[in-house]
């Protein structure tokens, strides 16, 4: 007898589609390489896009000035997105476009391995979660941290061969260029810097120029606008007399690639009356006057003549520029310090976005990344880089051992902040308060 079977099929379980990121790198801000990187770009679209298993999780591009180069923002976004489960794998064309620095590169494929997640480095053909893809990636790494190394050291030792021959590197200034070796005066920058300099004599702080530089619509020549600190750097920069003092500043290492000033550990080399000068000597004698005047009539009122903890250590991370401390409340008795990027404090929210940060705020952070009971500048130079500044309340210590330690932090709450004069003044206001209310309904 004939005899029918129903078969119940089941369907195949469709396939997970891997969640790929790539990475690239250019190695300057030049066009070739700004176009070299939306190349890079439009062919990991392409390339990650053709594969049926696999989907775009997000392309993260950096302009790196070196591949050393540690702080890089979309290599932390990329970071922050794996740990975020977002990133099942991630691309990038060789190792030396993840890091040159040996240490940064091995860390960062042994914490995504621990998340199961595989670097597949293009020209090289290593994928970090193979068998020997740590030793592979451990003998390359080396072998570019060292090519970064003698790179760096053969550009020190020509740059130090052109200062021993009293050549500058770069003579490229508001007011000067450098062409063929010779530095030449740009007469209509020039006006403004003897402007700059007549204000300042004439009695205007630093703030109160770069201000009317600002309402005047002259572009700063080198950065997006004009702030405190490059008005004091043009006030002191001898190059306006027609000098040149060479090796004022040197890198402190070809990983950080970090400008340190020069405080004796190299030679310096004065060139007098090199070029041809913008400002006279003597005006520029007066100016530096002034600036050691009106510094130390600041730090007489503030007590203090030592550079504070922080300076030039903290930098916004919405448009770049130190944060520098202020006084708030300076005309109360509940003054405090805080700490205002330049650029928000000259020019406003409409320029920077930034927030301004309590310095006790900085001051406890910073004894916690540092698990240390009190500080002092030597300290924090020994082990921090700098302290970036990004929106949203945190701050991103970058220390010298090639860390990287993210910090939330939040305004105490009003209650918090008070302290006990504040609160007694408040009893005592509205004692106060109660006896003229007192007073006047008796005379009522």
């Amino acid at each position: 007898m004939r005899k029918i079977t129903k078969l119940n099929q089941t369907a195949p379980a469709p396939v997970k589609r891997k969640k790929v990121a790539a990475y690239a790198r250019v190695s300057s801000g030049k066009d070739a390489q700004l176009h070299s990187l939306s190349v890079q770009i439009s062919y990991y679209n392409n390339y990650i896009g053709n594969r049926g298993d696999w989907e775009l999780a997000g392309i993260y591009a950096d302009e790196a000035l070196t591949g050393t180069k540690e702080g890089r923002p979309e290599f932390q976004r990329l970071l922050t997105d794996c740990r975020n489960g977002k990133i099942d794998m991630v691309i990038t064309k060789s190792v030396t476009r993840l890091a040159r620095n040996t240490l940064t590169l091995l860390e960062t494929a042994r914490e995504l391995k621990s998340l199961g997640i595989d670097i597949y480095f293009e020209k090289e053909n290593i994928h970090t979660m193979s068998m020997d893809g740590e030793l592979m990636l451990t003998l390359l790494a080396s072998f570019a941290q060292e090519e970064s190394r003698s790179a760096s050291e053969n550009c020190k030792w020509r740059i130090r061969k052109m200062f021993e021959q009293g050549c500058p590197v770069n003579g490229n200034m508001l007011g000067y260029r450098l062409k063929d070796g010779l530095i030449y005066v740009v007469p209509e920058e020039a006006q403004i810097v003897q402007m700059i300099f007549t204000d300042f004599l004439s009695g205007m702080g630093k703030g109160a120029i770069a201000k009317k530089l600002t309402n005047m619509g002259i572009p700063a020549k080198f950065s997006k606008f004009w702030s405190i600190s490059t008005i004091y750097g043009i006030l002191r920069n001898e190059r306006y007399v027609g000098d040149l003092l060479l090796q004022k500043t040197y890198q402190s290492d070809h990983i950080s690639k970090k400008k340190v000033i020069n405080h004796g550990e190299l030679p310096m080399y004065l060139v007098k009356d090199n070029h041809e000068a913008i400002i006279d000597r003597e005006t520029f004698r007066q100016v530096q006057l002034e600036l050691k005047h009106r510094e130390e009539t600041y730090y007489w009122k503030h007590g203090s003549s030592d550079p504070h903890l922080f300076t030039g250590m903290l930098h916004c991370g919405i448009c770049g520029r130190t944060y520098r401390r202020k006084t708030a409340n300076n005309n109360s008795k509940y003054a405090k310090p805080v700490w205002i990027c330049e650029t928000y404090n000259t020019h406003g929210k409409s320029k920077c976005p930034s927030q301004q940060i309590p310095e006790n705020i900085i001051i406890s952070k910073t004894l916690e990344v540092l698990n240390v009971a009190e500080l002092d500048r030597e300290m924090l130079l020994q082990h921090i880089k700098e302290i970036q500044v990004p929106a949203h309340n945190q701050l991103i210590y970058v220390l010298t051992d090639g860390r990287i330690i993210e910090v939330p932090w939040q305004h105490s709450s009003r209650k918090e902040s008070w302290t006990e004069s504040m609160k007694q003044d408040a009893r005592d206001r509205q004692l106060q308060f109660r006896e003229r209310v007192n007073k006047n309904g008796k005379n009522s």
